[in-house]
């Protein structure tokens, strides 16, 4: 089973940003989930990490309607179908992806109490994500 976790990660720079404004891209729960940035810079535990993150406003502790579970397999979903699809195009292969969804855009590595997010950690095998829990 899954937990929920809060993103507290290292500094790095963002590639590139969309903001609140961007697309929506589809999600299996229907909420409204916005590309934010992908940070590829600051390396994890196992080596070269591609972070995706996304806005995901329904992640929200007050007034959200999209719980851990169902957010999960949106961040699963968005690993498959949107951070593989992107990887080839963004230089050297990872050895993790972390997908994570904010109910709002925060500053990568700065803790940021009232805002609710979740994240992911995946290796990538034979084509798709497999999920890796912390």
């Amino acid at each position: 089973m899954r937990s929920a976790a809060l993103i507290l990660g290292l500094a790095g720079a963002p590639v590139a940003a969309s903001g609140q404004d961007g697309p929506l891209i589809p999600v299996p729960s229907g909420q409204p989930v916005r590309f934010f940035e992908v940070i590829r810079d600051a390396t994890g535990t196992g080596g070269l990490t591609y972070r995706f993150r996304f806005v995901a406003p329904e992640i929200a502790r007050e007034g959200g309607s999209v719980d851990f579970q169902t957010a999960a397999a949106d961040m699963d979903h968005l690993c498959n179908e949107y951070a593989l699809a992107r990887i080839s195009n963004l230089g050297p292969q990872p050895k993790q992806v972390i997908v994570s969804l904010a109910d709002r855009e925060t500053e990568f590595g700065a803790a940021t109490p009232e805002a609710t997010q979740f994240f992911e950690a995946y290796r990538i095998a034979d084509g798709v994500c497999v999920w890796e829990g912390f």
